[in-house]
């Protein structure tokens, strides 16, 4: 807290592009903070128009040695499709973060393997218990589409791998909250993923998004820093996946401001 009891957030407006209810906890925490945060989803999870391709694959779920799921989104998706189904009890589990995780561990998932710091493909792809897969069967749960690094990399160290879709994300239209907020001014801009800067520069438009120079915009990861240079945005925070990451970053960037 500054000096005086003034919160870190104090006056801030802060647009938070996570879907739906995965805003929340950021939300709470901003809230909390002394900020204003405007939930602006930039990506809207639907399910799949066409689950039979999923069903398929469940039913030889047992042929895998491992499954990975590559989001939160992906946990929950996919374990809602299979309902009732029992889970194989040789079947090993593991995932990109520490989200994750913690989602698969609430479902009654032991020993998952996730990297423990940076959540991405590249840091589970540095885990030891990936590095020699050769005839190992690998299933990895997603979205439709998404980046292939996982499994072209997990194909190279010998594993026979598939992908299976378990939900689909669309960009949102673009909604009165939005242009609304940029009437009134925005402080900060927080994204999750480079899919969601993307879609929220489209969402915003010109002249707006010729804005989002001089606005500072908080990611998780370098990658998704990276992608937001290649599109000119030069005001790029690395905060971290965590929502208590994120907020720490908000607060240490507007108390330095301050």
């Amino acid at each position: 807290m500054r000096p005086g009891g003034m919160k870190p957030l104090s006056g801030k407006r802060v647009v938070i592009t996570r879907p739906g209810a995965q805003a929340d906890n950021l939300a709470r925490l901003v809230r909390e903070a002394g900020g204003e945060p405007l939930c602006i989803p930039a990506i809207e999870i639907l399910p799949l128009a066409d689950p039979a391709p999923f069903q398929t694959l469940a039913q030889r779920l047992d042929a895998f040695d491992l499954a990975i799921f590559v989001s939160r989104n992906a946990v929950r998706s996919a374990l809602e499709l299979l309902g009732s189904q029992p889970w194989p009890a040789g079947l090993k589990v593991a995932t990109v973060g520490q989200g994750s995780k913690e989602e698969l561990e609430l479902r009654g998932h032991a020993g998952v393997i996730a990297p423990a710091a940076q959540s991405d493909s590249e840091a589970l792809l540095a885990l030891p218990e990936l590095a020699e897969l050769r005839g190992r069967r690998i299933v990895i749960f997603r979205g439709d589409g998404g980046r292939r690094l996982l499994g072209d990399e997990l194909g190279k160290r010998g594993a026979s791998v598939e992908y299976v879709a378990c939900y689909r994300r669309v960009r949102p239209e673009a909604t009165g909250v939005l242009a609304e907020a940029w009437t009134r001014s925005v402080d900060a801009v927080t994204v999750s993923s480079a899919e969601g800067l993307g879609n929220f520069l489209q969402m915003l438009g010109e002249p707006r998004a010729r804005g989002m120079e001089k606005i500072p915009l908080f990611v998780p990861h370098p990658r998704v820093a990276e992608d937001a240079a290649r599109r000119g945005l030069k005001r790029v925070i690395v905060a971290g996946p965590r929502d208590a990451e994120m907020l720490a970053a908000l607060a240490a960037y507007f108390r330095g401001a301050g």
